[in-house]
């Protein structure tokens, strides 16, 4: 496994082992580790299991993406209490920090079930999550699913551009 060195405010150097895919971690680990590696655009945390998926391609991830950030600003553009969030991480338990693809949640001072944490992530579960997927199928329609439901998520979107059907 290899390692970074990070400086801690009283500037010793401590060693952090690399975020790996595939690493079982705790939530606080993974966060501690994702910090410590600036150059990590996304990183999963899913039932306890680091998730990093392979680059984004335009036709199977990043049009339909922005076509489903589209509609849910749209639907949030005309209904009150709600707001939307392209892959923003969420705090859903301590073995699940999910970035979904876009989310859309009722606001939390309206009767939401999540949060804004001090360091500006969502906590607890969005009503409405939306995940484009190609090559991520496999986990999620069955792990980060589970996790979803388990935590709460009302309503879960699963686009399968390679199929071209939604689930």
């Amino acid at each position: 496994m290899s390692t970074l060195v990070a400086k801690n405010q009283s500037s010793a150097e401590t060693v952090v082992p690399r975020l790996e895919n595939g690493d079982s971690l705790t939530r606080a680990e993974f966060e501690r580790r994702y910090n410590a590696m600036p150059g990590v655009k996304k990183a999963e945390l899913i039932e306890g299991i680091v998730y990093m998926p392979s680059p984004a391609r335009h036709q199977n991830h990043g049009k339909p993406q922005s076509d489903i950030i589209g509609w849910i600003s749209y639907y949030a553009a005309h209904t009150a209490s709600v707001e939307p969030s392209d892959n923003a991480t969420v705090r859903l338990d301590f073995d699940n920090e999910p970035q979904p693809d876009a989310l859309l949640r009722i606001l939390p001072d309206r009767g939401g079930q999540t949060a804004d944490s001090e360091d500006d992530f969502i906590v607890g579960a969005p009503e409405f999550v939306a995940e484009i997927t190609a090559s991520s199928a496999s986990y999620d329609r069955n792990q980060k699913k589970d996790a979803y439901r388990r935590n709460g998520v009302r309503e879960y979107l699963l686009w399968l551009t390679e199929e071209s059907r939604l689930e």
